[in-house]
């Protein structure tokens, strides 16, 4: 008998099958039907003729069976459930707030907060704008300003925080407006649109004292502080032997208040909250919550759904599920890299985002690409990805469109529901895509929404493009 050396040493994910779901791949032919109906709005798929659905990673987590037995104790009274006793602990003990407020998920969030501390003309700057809190900033009359660090621009930079603040940039803001400008500052962790980015506990560190050293507020989007948790004790010198729990506690003592929907690290398929340190705030915030939501026991949420959180948050911090959570991100990475499809660079938290601008630098950004590749993605095997990119960025108040530095493409993953024998369906669709990439033109928008247009927008498919025009256009960009 010969048994090799260097045996390696695998992980695997920490839990079992129990109940399954049935999928099946469409044909090519009823993919193509079901993208046109869409109009090559992977949102606008019915979810049957999805295979490998990756469109997102709010509200599509698979529950545990601890979580399945909240459901079915969950106390239904209109005022003072159990269930919201149970969460707001939770909330106190693990982020270390001291006020609950519930909502129906992120975005009813965001609005609360949005209505509560921002003034017309105020500035809210933050780390890369997210779409909902975007708008949400905006409608209450606020304007974003984007203070993240250059090296989040970069899509092949490997940098381990490309989700920090830039404290010099938000300095020149405030000197510019006042800090009694700002209406806060938004911190998000994982940043989603720079391919889902970490934030250094040294860069809140020293946000928190600069904003506390000029009376400014600091309210986080703690929706994937979880997973962001782990990249600080991956990365960040010092954490290598703290717990997940420590590290989320330290992190948001750096703050003031946050949001977060619970759809993603809180492993729900509902519900969301806002939590605040300040009594004042969390009685404004609640006035808005019970026009708004419900009432502030309850919010947007069944009691049952805040059971089934409360017992998600705890699982979250688990050491061997969040490591499982975010090395399965890795291992989509690693097979994209291997056969050299273009990608975000360090890996994301919840995801794997593909790079339009290289995969099809003969389509001009005004023509989506990221939005092509996320219909071709689907025609080759029925995996569902979104956009994020031009479309996603919207129009500015002139009615011109936005070009981010970043045209991408979102492969989410969801919590505890695909197995690696998925992700290498998906990586080999991927390079199968990128191989015939010559051949593939970008799209006309032909119905276009007021506010955020990549949920209902609709496009059709540009002709193939001409012999020749992707080499001109990528010498073009040299």
């Amino acid at each position: 008998m010969r048994i090799i050396d260097n045996i390696p040493n695998s992980w695997c994910e920490p839990w079992k099958i129990k109940t399954i779901e049935h999928i099946s791949l469409s044909t090519r032919e009823e993919r193509e039907a079901a993208l046109e109906a869409a109009g090559w709005n992977t949102f606008l798929l019915p979810s049957r003729l999805v295979f490998i659905d990756l469109l997102t990673d709010s509200g599509t987590n698979a529950m545990s069976d601890e979580q399945w037995a909240a459901i079915m104790t969950g106390d239904e009274a209109y005022a003072g459930s159990k269930d919201f006793e149970r969460l707001e602990a939770v909330v106190q003990e693990v982020y270390g707030y001291k006020h609950l407020i519930p909502t129906h998920q992120g975005r009813g969030a965001e609005h609360i907060l949005s209505q509560t501390l921002i003034r017309k003309g105020q500035y809210v700057p933050g780390n890369m704008y997210f779409t909902t809190t975007k708008f949400h900033q905006e409608y209450a009359g606020g304007i974003f300003e984007d203070v993240i660090v250059d090296e989040a621009f970069d899509p092949n930079l490997e940098f381990p925080f490309k989700g920090n603040i830039d404290i010099d940039k938000l300095d020149a803001l405030v000197k510019r407006v006042g800090p009694e400008q700002i209406a806060y500052v938004s911190l998000e962790t994982n940043v989603n649109m720079c391919g889902g980015q970490p934030i250094s506990m040294a860069n809140a560190r020293a946000l928190h004292e600069y904003c506390s050293k000029r009376g400014i507020l600091v309210m986080l989007d703690a929706t994937r502080a979880v997973e962001n948790c782990y990249f600080i004790k991956t990365r960040e010198p010092g954490y290598a032997d703290k717990s997940i729990a420590d590290i989320l506690h330290e992190l948001c003592g750096y703050t003031d208040g946050c949001t977060i929907s619970g759809k993603k690290d809180c492993l729900v398929n509902i519900g969301g909250f806002l939590a605040l340190r300040d009594d004042k705030l969390a009685l404004r915030a609640r006035e808005l919550l019970v026009a708004f939501e419900g009432l502030q026991t309850y919010g947007g949420m069944a009691g049952r759904d805040m059971g089934a959180m409360a017992v998600g948050i705890l699982e979250s911090l688990h050491y061997d599920y969040i490591r499982a959570r975010v090395e399965q991100v890795a291992y989509l990475g690693k097979r994209l890299d291997s056969f050299g499809v273009p990608i975000v660079r360090p890996y994301g938290g919840h995801a794997i985002y593909l790079n339009a601008k290289q995969i099809l630098p003969h389509v001009p950004q005004e023509k989506y690409p990221a939005q092509r590749i996320a219909g071709e993605l689907y025609l080759e095997a029925g995996v569902r990805s979104m956009e994020r990119g031009i479309v996603s960025a919207g129009r500015d108040h002139d009615g011109n469109e936005y070009k981010p530095a970043l045209e991408l493409v979102r492969l989410t993953l969801p919590r505890r529901v695909y197995t690696q024998s998925h992700l290498d369906v998906v990586s080999e669709a991927c390079a199968r895509v990128c191989k015939r990439a010559d051949s593939i033109n970008g799209l006309k928008m032909v119905h276009e929404p007021g506010s955020l247009r990549f949920f209902q927008a609709r496009f059709e498919p540009l002709g193939v493009p001409a012999p020749g025009a992707k080499k001109a256009m990528a010498a073009a960009s040299r």
